[in-house]
């Protein structure tokens, strides 16, 4: 199993990326998908999730309304559009895939900066 995330990079504040999580070992429409984010000396944090279709993804608070993810299986790839960054989204995102079954797994991970 594999996950390759990218799309990270500096972006001015206001600004807009978008991350892509491209897997390859399992299905990522069996899997619940999420983006996490971590940042020195702080705990991992779960930043938005997408399970199956027609389940409304989850958000955390500080993404609401900025962030969407979502799940293109004929490419097998998870994204995050991330609109109207703030200097406090900074941090590197991991992309994650879950399943009672299987247990979790992690990609390596893309730095998101966000600096004037």
């Amino acid at each position: 199993v594999k996950l390759v995330e990218s799309g990270g990079g500096l972006v001015q504040p206001g600004g807009s990326l978008r991350l892509s999580c491209a897997a390859s070992g399992l299905t990522v429409s069996s899997f619940y998908m999420s983006w996490y984010r971590q940042t020195p000396g702080k705990e991992r944090e779960l930043v938005a999730g997408i399970v199956g279709a027609g389940v409304i993804p989850n958000y955390a608070d500080s993404v609401k309304g900025r962030f969407t993810v979502a799940r293109d299986n004929a490419k097998n790839t998870v994204y995050l559009q991330m609109n109207s960054l703030k200097p406090e989204d900074t941090a590197v995102y991991y992309c994650s895939a879950w399943r009672a079954i299987s247990g979790g797994y992690w990609g390596q991970g893309t730095q998101v900066t966000v600096s004037s």
